[in-house]
């Protein structure tokens, strides 16, 4: 019965989720949602709401004594996509992938979407007590999309841009949802607690990230276009390995360095989400095969409301 109710709460928690997604696809299906719209969501989810949930989700969840620990699971979250990046690229080179796509291909398959579809999915599965681990895998994951992710999708394209080592530290540092973490952190290493009427303030703002990031990821299924979805070379390959083997991976580095609990089944359930959004904004900005990206995030987005409850009844 144990296994079988952890299966249905995933169950319903992931149809909640594609409830919320569909008001999105709904949305811009009677074109009350466009690009400019999409536009909003992205910059309001990721420079306000997302900073606030940060300082509302640590504050509230985080002490001292866990904090001691971050650093383990950082390093076993990091080693988790080492591994999963070199199993991806060696996979694009057995598949002798275009060079238009094998780039994105190995961004699609090593990167999750810890943010637009991880925070909301992981907080209604485990509740808010999950955000500070949930952070911490975000800051690991981030590092990876900012750096190997952004160089392998360049080199997928045909537009190339000159990076220094100062332009990618402002990448990195200056993204609101990193210094939210930072100054949290900070906050609590100096056992800190901003007024109040600050963190009722950020406890409302936190609340609307869920939602607003559904709706926006259900907007992107509806430009996409469900019937233009294709399993073209090289995304079953990627759904394997973005699905199934980077959470298996990503459970043994917790194991190795003895991280259990709550935070075990997070990151095993953040490292098994669908691919993350920026390697299709990046296919874009670069002249790699941006369809072929929107293709393998929709469709591993679709994918994960079936694996993600048979992954809760495993970690169960």
């Amino acid at each position: 019965m144990g296994a079988l109710a952890e299966f249905l709460n995933a169950v319903s928690a992931v149809f909640v989720l594609l409830m919320l997604m569909s008001v999105g696809y709904i949305m811009g299906k009677v074109g009350w949602m466009t690009d400019k719209e999409k536009r909003f969501l992205s910059k309001y989810i990721v420079n306000i709401a997302v900073p606030f949930n940060c300082l509302n989700g640590l504050l509230n969840n985080l002490d001292q004594a866990m904090l001691n620990s971050a650093g383990l699971m950082l390093i076993a979250s990091v080693l988790g996509i080492v591994v999963t990046l070199l199993l991806s690229w060696g996979a694009a080179t057995l598949l002798r992938l275009p060079n238009n796509r094998k780039g994105v291909f190995i961004a699609m398959a090593s990167f999750s979407n810890t943010l637009f579809i991880g925070l909301p999915l992981s907080t209604q599965l485990f509740g808010e007590v999950c955000i500070p681990y949930v952070m911490i895998y975000y800051l690991a994951n981030t590092f990876f999309v900012q750096t190997v992710g952004t160089m392998l999708i360049e080199r997928a394209g045909n537009v190339q841009m000159e990076r220094t080592v100062k332009g990618f530290c402002k990448d990195i540092f200056s993204k609101p949802p990193i210094i939210g973490v930072l100054v949290s952190v900070l906050l609590l290493v100096l056992d800190l607690r901003p007024p109040e009427v600050i963190m009722t303030f950020a406890k409302y703002i936190s609340g609307s990230v869920s939602p607003m990031a559904l709706v926006y990821c259900g907007f992107i299924l509806y430009e996409v276009g469900l019937r233009n979805l294709r399993f073209q070379q090289g995304i079953p390959t990627m759904l394997v390995i973005r699905l199934l083997i980077a959470p298996v991976l990503c459970y043994g580095m917790c194991r190795l360095f003895g991280i259990s609990g709550l935070a075990l089944s997070v990151f095993t359930v953040e490292s098994a989400l669908p691919v993350v959004t920026q390697v299709t904004v990046l296919s874009g900005a670069f002249g790699a095969d941006e369809k072929y990206a929107a293709s393998g995030a929709c469709i591993s987005t679709l994918c994960c409301f079936v694996t993600i409850p048979v992954l809760m009844v495993l970690l169960g």
